[in-house]
């Protein structure tokens, strides 16, 4: 599948702002200036610098433009933007992500899926587990629930690549908007054979639920990885 041209942008920045082709609390050239440059609408120029925001490349000031950010000392190569919604290989690379199928069923939801997804009982989900590698080293265990009628025809060889982008580019549905609760918790049996966790290691947990522009939620799910492989973070912008 073709990468989302919003995606494509934001690497280029990206690559300019880490060699120095804009210095540190430089202000940027504006989105027209880019939409222009790169042949793409401004919306695409927008949607790259939000997900530039989020990784701590660059900042918005309004009514002044956009600035480089510069370093950030406490930055570390396991920070993911807890706030994305790209999906990993996207975040960490194609090449360097690989998936493995644990678990991939049909079924009916039970009272608890069919309220976090807003099914009736006879409405059938996927019930999904994959350990995310990268790198070739176990990374996140991914339990991720589905409806069935938004995501239709999904398939092993969708699993073993990408799910959104298979919703984003094929299906071309969007996400609006999700809640994520990220916690601390124990290892259970699966983290201790999939991620090589120890059994006294702290495991970080993120349940979220992920709805549509139209309101409809299309995923609910669990990821777990060890407190050594991956942080999340949010970059905090007073806008004002």
């Amino acid at each position: 599948m073709a990468r989302a041209k919003y995606l494509e942008v934001a690497e280029k920045l990206k690559k300019r702002i880490t060699d120095n082709v804009y210095s540190k609390e430089e202000p940027l050239p504006d989105q027209e200036a880019f939409a222009q440059e790169f042949n793409v609408s401004r919306l695409t120029v927008k949607k790259a610098f939000d997900g530039l925001e989020r990784q701590g490349l660059i900042y918005k000031q309004s009514g002044l433009g956009t600035f480089v950010a510069g370093d950030i000392p406490i930055k570390s190569p396991t920070d993911t933007p807890a706030n994305a919604f790209t999906g990993l290989q996207n975040q960490l690379g194609k090449d360097k992500v690989k998936s493995d199928i644990l678990h991939f069923s049909v079924e009916f939801p039970d009272p608890q899926m069919q309220n976090n997804l807003s099914l009736k009982r006879n409405e059938p989900i996927y019930n999904i587990v994959r350990l995310r590698n990268y790198d070739e080293k176990p990374l996140i265990i991914e339990h991720t629930f589905m409806p069935v009628k938004l995501v239709p025809d999904l398939d092993e060889k969708i699993l073993h690549s990408s799910i959104y982008n298979y919703i984003h580019q094929k299906l071309h549905l969007k996400f609006g908007h999700a809640y994520r609760k990220i916690r601390a918790a124990k290892p259970d049996k699966y983290d201790i054979k999939y991620l090589d966790a120890k059994s006294d290691d702290p495991m970080l947990e993120l349940e979220q639920i992920i709805w549509l522009t139209n309101g409809q939620p299309i995923e609910y799910s669990v990821s777990r990885n060890r407190y050594d492989t991956r942080d999340y973070v949010l970059l905090d912008n007073n806008r004002f």
